[in-house]
């Protein structure tokens, strides 16, 4: 009988990536709010702060979006929001951002800070 080697499969991370080209279409048009992370590769907070939003996603699924956004790779988005620092969070509620959030925390602090926009989500 032979034997057969599954393939390990990688579960997909349930933050979205975005883009200069997509920004729109997944941010600014989405249904849901929407918690973006302006991040970058060299970032050593953004790396931290990773399982957190992952975390959060997954919780949140069907009420709240997380994205993210290469800043190196999309620099016209991070321009036009004002990013200065990674890892810089942004909450967008119908296209609009409503809170600004910079530097990595755990989850518990993350569903404080964002309970003022999103009551649901506050820690019990």
């Amino acid at each position: 009988m032979p034997t057969t080697t599954a393939t390990p499969v990688t579960p997909a991370t349930p933050v979205t990536p975005v883009t200069d080209a997509t920004f729109h279409d997944e941010v600014l048009a989405s249904g849901l709010p929407v918690l973006v992370e302006f991040t970058a590769d060299w970032c050593g907070p953004c790396r931290q702060i990773a399982p957190v939003l992952a975390e959060l996603a997954t919780a949140e699924a069907g009420r709240l979006k997380v994205v993210a956004l290469d800043v190196d790779l999309n620099p016209a988005t991070a321009a036009a929001h004002r990013v200065l620092s990674a890892p810089t969070l942004i909450l967008f509620r119908a296209g609009e951002p409503v809170l600004t959030l910079v530097g990595a925390r755990p989850l518990r602090r993350l569903r404080q800070d964002l309970a003022a926009q999103l009551p649901w989500i506050a820690p019990n």
